[in-house]
């Protein structure tokens, strides 16, 4: 018997460990049984709290690993040390991105007894149970079990998006079960999928609440749009090249010898996902969902935009009109570690009064690759656009002589690099370059108030530069010499940023799934089916729309190869751009990599400026262009698609291990 519950812990369905107060099982026939948890209404509810709470992790960049391995971002040693034997946080999972991820301890382990199919556990329990809570009604019962169904479609998505096939659970397995009943094989990739939208389907049609007829307490949780949309993303990932067709998964097959990946490419499957982004954007358009736009408070029109693609991802008390599924950190006592802004806000000089907090570390910074993925201001890509000198964007610097355009972005009469002039406004409102201004607190109201529009000096010795003469690993230092303003407020100041954040919305939820984002999923679903097509410029030009810059049509019109909108492999490029361009640093482009089967492209070394360097010749590598500032990355095909399963887990389950684990 003893060997029966260690393989329970080891899948994750065993009835006897929990982290819930209220299924901490007592002996037989005294008072407290798991029965009982669920007879009134208010465990029930939390229940259904603790349920959720296995995603919240999400929320924080430290436990997301769509943050912290891809090519977006990078940080020093100090970074990924900070805090090691003090019980602090680290930004560790940056270790996936150098080729670190083992079968012993892996990083972002959520194959486990104590994650993920804990949460499975913990949802079976809460589905079997709540038909029999004595005080909800009949619609209440079904409301809540509806948004818990979705939760499980979720949790099963997440799994396969970490391991592909996974280990489907119905029902949780009784512990006095057989041990051939307790090892269960993997099931076939697309059998995941279809539970996963089953789960999905089968809540809508118990009749899943809209936004609008949630109960407040329940705005955490998925309604009939959010579901909808995890709907349209699940099957756009089911439809994507590492799912569809993959030829490198032909061998892999579960312990029965079934065949885990398909081996004939579907393209019907790809209809099957741009209708469900159809169906999706129109549910969320019906009801009330919509891009943040239409700011109007700032004195020019890029600073007005600037200030609704700065919104687009803050969500105070749920009230983003943009996002559709957000997550809430589970941390309520503001651990700063946890916190994005804390690694992204400039470490600046301690003697900046005005400034200066310890608790900004400035360490994780934006690639090289991320900031020349922005587009022109025209809306190409930089060695697309005719009228931007490409050739002389590293070898000189200009002054920006259209204040009209670019006042408070630009400085006038400030020589800036050539790649930091007339770029789309999506560069300004994401990235703070040298040269440029970073509002990092209130507007000035008179010439008596501070100003906190700063120009980012980022030489050695300047505001925003390193004070160390070399590279060092102790201490906290921005690599590339960039910074990511994306997710921070820009009217709170960086000296008091901790407490104005909470003040703003008690600790921002996370969003998971933007209305932008099912736009560029439209469009990618309908191209790859059919091709270009009105369809797919409409969805791509709400973004673009949005961002300021010329529509896909207008634009590529202009460009060095204006039949690119005509082609199916054309607009892939294209809408892929797009994609990573407008959900940049938001976790999403590791596993849209992987989706597209473009992994190799996080082995690639990150660029950066020589940030030791004094003067602008110095910083900018006499002019000879960006040099690398980390070489470790690495990334083994087809291995790094998926993560191992811990070796002890495969050992006592009997599983199949992920191929090149």
């Amino acid at each position: 018997m003893k060997k029966k519950n260690i393989l329970l812990l080891a899948l994750g369905l065993t009835l006897l460990a929990s982290c819930n107060k209220f299924l901490d099982l007592v002996p037989e026939k005294d008072i407290t049984t798991i029965p009982s948890v669920y007879e009134v209404r208010k465990n029930v509810e939390e229940q259904e709290a603790d349920c959720y709470s296995y995603i919240s992790g999400l929320a924080d960049p430290t436990a997301n690993i769509g943050m912290m391995a891809s090519d977006e971002w990078i940080g020093n040693e100090y970074s990924r040390n900070y805090g090691q034997g003090m019980g602090q946080t680290t930004l560790s999972l940056m270790n996936v991105a150098d080729g670190s991820q083992n079968v012993q301890t892996p990083y972002d382990n959520k194959w486990t007894q104590v994650s993920y199919y804990n949460a499975i556990r913990y949802i079976n329990l809460f589905l079997k149970y709540v038909p029999s809570t004595y005080d909800m009604t009949d619609s209440e019962k079904k409301e809540w079990m509806a948004e818990i169904k979705v939760l499980k479609a979720f949790v099963y998505f997440q799994l396969v998006k970490r391991y592909g096939p996974i280990i489907l659970v119905p029902e949780n397995i009784e512990a006095n079960a057989t041990l051939e009943d307790m090892k269960q094989p993997r099931q076939p990739i697309d059998k995941c999928f279809d539970a996963i939208v089953s789960l999905i389907d089968e809540a809508i049609s118990d009749g899943l609440a809209s936004k609008a007829q949630q109960e407040t307490s329940h705005q955490a949780y998925f309604n009939h749009e959010s579901a909808l949309a995890l709907k349209a993303v699940v099957l756009t990932y089911a439809a994507s090249p590492l799912f569809n067709g993959n030829s490198d998964y032909a061998d892999f097959k579960n312990k029965n010898g079934e065949q885990l990946f398909p081996q004939q490419y579907d393209a019907e499957k790809w209809h099957k996902a741009a209708v469900a982004c159809d169906e999706a954007i129109k549910a969320c358009e019906q009801n009330g969902y919509m891009l943040v736009s239409g700011s109007s408070s700032k004195s020019t029109k890029l600073l007005n935009t600037m200030m609704d693609l700065e919104e687009r991802t803050q969500n105070p008390s749920y009230t983003n009109e943009e996002a559709i599924f957000s997550v809430k950190s589970p941390n309520t006592t503001m651990y700063y570690a946890e916190k994005l802004f804390t690694w992204i806000l400039p470490y600046m000089q301690s003697s900046d009064y005005y400034n200066y907090s310890s608790q900004n570390l400035g360490c994780l910074a934006p690639s090289m690759k991320m900031v020349e993925m922005y587009y022109t201001d025209k809306g190409l890509p930089i060695d697309e656009d005719p009228s931007w000198d490409y050739a002389s964007r590293y070898t000189g610097m200009s002054e920006e002589s259209d204040q009209t355009t670019y006042d408070k972005v630009i400085p006038a009469g400030t020589p800036v690099l050539n790649l930091h002039l007339r770029r789309e406004p999506r560069f300004y409102a994401d990235i703070a370059a040298d040269r440029t201004y970073f509002q990092r607190g209130p507007e000035k109201k008179n010439a008596w108030s501070q100003d906190y529009n700063l120009l980012v000096k980022a030489y050695k010795g300047e505001s925003f530069g390193t004070a160390a003469s070399s590279i060092r690993e102790d201490i906290p230092q921005n690599l590339t010499g960039y910074w990511v303003k994306k997710t921070l407020y820009s009217d709170i100041a960086g000296k008091s940023y901790a407490s104005g954040y909470v003040s703003k919305g008690s600790d921002d939820p996370f969003a998971l799934i933007r209305l932008s984002e099912l736009y560029l999923m439209d469009a990618e679903a309908w191209n790859e089916y059919e091709g270009p097509s009105e369809k797919v410029y409409t969805q791509l030009n709400k973004v673009r729309e949005r961002a300021g810059i010329p529509d896909v049509q207008t634009s590529w019109r202009m460009s060095k190869h204006p039949n690119m909108i005509q082609t199916k492999e054309g607009m892939r490029s294209i809408i892929q751009q797009e994609t990573n361009i407008e959900l940049s640093f938001e976790g999403q482009r590791y596993f849209n990599l992987l989706r597209w089967k473009k992994g190799d492209e996080l082995s690639q070394p990150v660029y950066g400026w020589n940030i030791v360097g004094e003067d602008a010749a110095s910083f900018y590598n006499n002019w000879h262009g960006p040099i690398i500032v980390w070489n470790k990355h690495k990334f083994i095909s087809p291995r790094d698609y998926f993560h191992p399963i811990r070796t002890e887990e495969i050992q006592i389950s009997g599983c199949k291990q992920n191929p090149g684990w």
